[in-house]
Order: C-alpha cells, then sequence, then structure tokens
C-alpha cells in the first residue's frame, strides 16, 4: 500500500542547489516573452527548475528577478535555473539562430499542430507568450514551428503558467524516452 512521504523524505531525495548546478541539463530552453504577471514568470521559473531546462530567457517587459513577487512562487528557483533577461525578442532569435536552436511557439496559427503530435528534436526553443495577445506577431512569424494545445471548451487558452507545465513535461519525456540516465 502506498504511504504518502513526509517532507524530510521528500527533502532528502532531491538535490541542494551546488548540486544542480552540476548536474546536466535538457536541451530545452524556454522563453518567456512580454509575460505580465509577476507570479507567473516565478512559476515559470519553479517548473524550469523542476525539468532543470538549460535555459530560461526573459524578453520585453517579462519582470525578471530580483522581484519578491517572482519570488514567492519561484521559491528559490530563480537560483537554480541559468536566466538571462534580454530587451527585444529580435535579439533572442538572433542569438538562437546563431546557435542553429529551432524556435517553437506554443500559439494557436494557420499552422499550429497538436503539441503531442509535434516531431520533437533536440536543442530546441520553446516560447512563451503573454497572458493577454499571446507570443508576438514577429516572433511567431520568424518562429521554425508552432504548437497548441486543444481546447475542448468555451475558452481558447489556459493560463500560461498553466499551460507551460503541461507542455515542458511532455516535452522533457521526449527527452528522456531516449535518454533515461538524464
Amino acid at each position: 500500500m502506498n504511504r504518502k512521504l513526509s517532507y524530510p523524505e521528500i527533502y532528502a531525495r532531491q538535490p541542494r542547489l551546488s548540486q544542480v548546478k552540476t548536474l546536466s541539463r535538457l536541451p530545452i530552453i524556454t522563453w518567456a516573452e512580454n509575460i505580465r504577471s509577476l507570479h507567473n514568470v516565478g512559476s515559470i521559473f519553479r517548473t524550469s527548475d523542476a525539468v532543470r531546462v538549460r535555459e530560461l530567457i526573459l524578453s520585453g517587459f517579462t519582470p525578471y528577478p530580483p522581484r519578491p513577487e517572482i519570488e514567492k512562487t519561484a521559491l528559490g528557483a530563480t537560483d537554480s535555473v541559468p536566466w538571462s533577461y534580454f530587451e527585444t525578442g529580435q535579439t533572442v532569435l538572433d542569438r538562437l539562430r546563431q546557435q542553429k536552436i529551432p524556435v517553437v511557439v506554443l500559439e494557436h496559427t494557420t499552422d499550429s499542430i497538436r503539441y503531442t503530435d509535434f516531431d520533437w528534436k533536440f536543442p530546441v526553443c520553446l516560447v512563451l507568450g503573454n497572458e493577454v495577445d499571446g507570443v508576438s506577431a514577429e516572433v511567431v512569424e520568424q518562429a521554425d514551428f508552432a504548437v497548441e494545445i486543444p481546447m475542448l471548451g468555451m475558452k481558447q487558452s489556459l493560463n500560461v503558467s498553466v499551460a507551460y507545465g503541461i507542455l515542458i513535461y511532455h516535452v522533457a519525456m521526449r527527452w528522456l524516452d531516449n535518454h533515461p540516465q538524464t
């Protein structure tokens, strides 16, 4: 029969900050473009830590650490996730192009496909857009691919941090399916 683990038992299983900084990271870059909510940014940090993304890129008007509102939901992940900030999306796109990293936007577009049907190749950059307008038209137009989460109800989007949680775990599991030692 299952027994719920205690906090000390769970804590004992997790690596410490000094250890996390030496562990291999998944070849996934997350780019948060123009995210409004500090709490969503904190949640994105926390989820990025959970799957050890290679880097979290923040751009545009996305708030960045140090901010107490980010820390409230990040719970220390701003220290364990490598991150950077860029003022413009074009700067990020240019950097990713130089590194030959495909850009995949999470957005409803004329060519987006269901995220579960996409043939994930690595390394990859996942782009999240803001809570009202989504990913900017500039980035969508220059992206290599677009994926979407099917919406079955009246609403056409999820909270950005919720959508990220769904997407990043799917993508991470695709990597781990072929690289179980990571």
